[in-house]
C-alpha cells in the first residue's frame, strides 16, 4: 500500500473503530447498485426478496427510488416505489405516512430495525451487502457510480449502439421537432380562445413554475387582463399586484431590514387594491413549496414575471429579436438582453422576501433560463404564428437546431444514461438533443416499467436504422 493510499483510508479506519455509521446517500448508492448478495434477500418477516429493478434514483422530493420492480416470494412481481431510511423508525419521523408522494411504496430498505415500521416490507440491508462497511464507503467515494449501473441501462442502448453518430443525430433531432410542434399547437390553441399575446404569457408563466407550481402559474397569468386594468407599469407595482393576487405576500410580523422595507412597499400598493381584486386572489395552499429548490421558489418566479409586465410590449420586443436576422450563434445572448428586466437590488441578493442575503449575486434570469424558455415557449410561439410564412418558420427552425444545450435535469440526465450507458453523442451539446431526450422519455420511457418490457422503441431503432431517412434531418 503506497503513502496515498494509507493516508486515505486512515480516518476511515478511525472511524470504523469509533462504531461507524452509514449515511442515507452511501445506502443509496448501496440500493442502486445493488451491491448485494442478491440471491439471498429476505425482508424482516422472512420473504424472499426478487429485485428485478432496483428503480431510478429520484433526487428530488419524495421516496428515493422511483419505479423498481421487486417480487416476494411467488407473487406477482409489482412496480413501485423504494424507500431508504437508517432505521424503521423513520417512516414515521420523517413523516411519511402523512404524505401521499410515499403511497406506491413497495419496500422500505433500512440499516437497522427499531420500534416502528412502514405498511410496506422491509428489508434490512446489512446482513445482505456484499462488502464491509468501510469498503463500500471507498467505493462511493472512489469508483465512477454517477452512472446508472450497465445492467439496469434500456433495452434499447444496444441497437442505439449500432447506429453511427450522424443517424443518432438525426433520430434525436426529429424527436425533438416532434416535441417543438406539440408545443406550438398547444399555445395555437389558447391563442385560439384568447389571443397569440395571451398565449405567450402564459407559456412563460407555466415555464416559470418548473414541476412544482406550473398550475398556480398558469392561473396567475389568466389573471393578467384584469390586473392590467390596475398596475400603473412600473416593477414595485406590478410585484405588488401579482405577489397579492397570488397570496405570496408574507407578514411584515418579525420582518426587519431589507426585508421590511420592501415588504412595507410590497403591502402599501396590494391594501389599496386588494379589495377589488379579491375574488381573483389564488386560494391559501395552491402553491407547492416543498422540494422546491430556493432559486425556482415561486416568490422570486413572480418577480421575474413582474420584471416582465412592467416592460414595453414583450411579445412585440420578441418578434423584433427575431426578425434582427442575426446570425443563430448570437440570438441566445440577445434574446438574454431582450428579456432582462431593470435592475433590482433586492432580488440581486435574496431568494425569498423573508430570506438572508445571499453571500454572492444572484440573478433573477440566468442564461440557462432564457434556453430553457426559448426552446419550450418562445421559439413554438414564433412557429405557430408563422404557420402562413414557410421562411419565417425555417428559420425557426435553424435557430431551435443550433441552440446550445441547457441544464440538464433529472429525465434527461436518466434518460441518456439509459439510452447511450456513458456515451455522450455530440448532439446531446444540442438544446434539440435534449428535447429529443425528453420526448423519447415521455413517448416510450414512461409507458413501460423500469425492465423495458412491451417497450417498442428498441424496435423503432432497428426499422430507423434501415430506412433511408437515417442520413438525413427530415
Amino acid at each position: 500500500m503506497n503513502f496515498y493510499s494509507q493516508w486515505r483510508q486512515a480516518p476511515q479506519l478511525l472511524r470504523e473503530d469509533t462504531g461507524f455509521a452509514p449515511t442515507e446517500r452511501l445506502l443509496q448508492a448501496i440500493w442502486r447498485h445493488q451491491r448485494v448478495r442478491r440471491d439471498k434477500l429476505t425482508t424482516v418477516d422472512g420473504r424472499r426478496v426478487r429485485v428485478w429493478h432496483p428503480g431510478f434514483w429520484n433526487r428530488g422530493a419524495g421516496p428515493d427510488f422511483r419505479n423498481a420492480v421487486v417480487q416476494l416470494d411467488d407473487d406477482a412481481p409489482q412496480t413501485g416505489d423504494v424507500e431508504i431510511d437508517l432505521t424503521s423508525a423513520d417512516w414515521h419521523r420523517h413523516r411519511h405516512a402523512d404524505n401521499p408522494e410515499y403511497a406506491r411504496v413497495i419496500l422500505h430498505v433500512i440499516w437497522r430495525a427499531t420500534s416502528g415500521s412502514a405498511p410496506a416490507p422491509a428489508l434490512l440491508l446489512e446482513p445482505f451487502c456484499d462488502a464491509p462497511l468501510i469498503e463500500l464507503e471507498q467505493w462511493s467515494t472512489s469508483a465512477a457510480i454517477s452512472d446508472l449501473p450497465i445492467e439496469f441501462t434500456g433495452r434499447c442502448r444496444a441497437p442505439l449502439a449500432e447506429l453511427p453518430e450522424s443517424s443518432i443525430t438525426t433520430l434525436l433531432q426529429q424527436a425533438a421537432w416532434v416535441r417543438l410542434q406539440q408545443k406550438a399547437a398547444h399555445l395555437a390553441a389558447v391563442a385560439r380562445h384568447a389571443d397569440w399575446d395571451h398565449a405567450l404569457w402564459c407559456g412563460l408563466a407555466r415555464a416559470l413554475g418548473y414541476q412544482h407550481n406550473t398550475w398556480p402559474m398558469q392561473s396567475l397569468a389568466d389573471r393578467l387582463p384584469i390586473l392590467r386594468n390596475v398596475a400603473r407599469g412600473d416593477p414595485l407595482h406590478w410585484q405588488a399586484l401579482l405577489l397579492g393576487a397570488a397570496g405570496l405576500l408574507p407578514s411584515l410580523d418579525n420582518t426587519t431590514g431589507a426585508d421590511r422595507a420592501l415588504l412595507q412597499s410590497l403591502w402599501d400598493i396590494w391594501w389599496r387594491e386588494r379589495d377589488r381584486l379579491r375574488e381573483h386572489q389564488l386560494p391559501a395552499g395552491i402553491w407547492q413549496l416543498r422540494g422546491c429548490r430556493p432559486a425556482n421558489h415561486p416568490q422570486r418566479r413572480v418577480a421575474l414575471l413582474a420584471q416582465w409586465c412592467a416592460l414595453d410590449d414583450l411579445p412585440r420586443r420578441l418578434e423584433q429579436w427575431f426578425d434582427t436576422s442575426l446570425p443563430l450563434p448570437q440570438m441566445p445572448g440577445t434574446l438574454e438582453q431582450c428579456l432582462r428586466g431593470s435592475a433590482d437590488d433586492y432580488w440581486c441578493w435574496h431568494w425569498t422576501l423573508s430570506g438572508p442575503r445571499q453571500p454572492a449575486p444572484c440573478a433573477l434570469l440566468g442564461k440557462q433560463r432564457v434556453g430553457d424558455l426559448a426552446v419550450n415557449v418562445i421559439l413554438p410561439w414564433l412557429w405557430a404564428r408563422a404557420a402562413d410564412s414557410p421562411s419565417r418558420q425555417q428559420r425557426v427552425r435553424e435557430c431551435f437546431l443550433a441552440w446550445p444545450a441547457t441544464q440538464q435535469n433529472s429525465v434527461t440526465r436518466l434518460a441518456s444514461q439509459r439510452l447511450f450507458a456513458g456515451r455522450r453523442p455530440s448532439v446531446l451539446r444540442s438544446a434539440a438533443g435534449q428535447q429529443g431526450i425528453l420526448q423519447i422519455a415521455r413517448d416510450f420511457c414512461q409507458h413501460a416499467p423500469a425492465t423495458c418490457d412491451a417497450c417498442r422503441f428498441p424496435d423503432l431503432v432497428r426499422d430507423f436504422a434501415a430506412s433511408p431517412t437515417a442520413a438525413s434531418d427530415s
